[in-house]
């Protein structure tokens, strides 16, 4: 991990990969009902603005185990995420 904006940037990709994909599925399933694909981008949401407060914590004793334990978290959440785009 380079540094805090790398991270920031980080997270602002992969959740923005995320949503993209999920409007990329409604584009192409008009048909189909949209209230799932919604719940992933409203959890994708949540996630990223849960990542960006815990990012700009100040009062982190320990920054380099912190912005660890956030990218892992990132990697964590955005698999759950992709796989409940599978499978819709």
């Amino acid at each position: 991990m380079a540094n805090k904006r790398d991270l920031k940037k980080d997270i602002n990709y992969v959740l923005g990969d995320i949503i993209e994909a999920v409007y990329v599925w409604e584009y192409s399933n008009p048909s189909k009902d949209a209230k799932d694909s919604e719940k992933i981008i409203d959890d994708a949401i949540v996630t990223f603005d849960d990542l960006i407060a815990r990012v700009n914590a100040n009062n982190v004793e320990n920054k380099k185990a912190h912005f660890k334990s956030i990218n892992s978290e990132l990697e964590t959440k955005g698999r759950e995420l992709i796989e409940r785009i599978n499978k819709l």
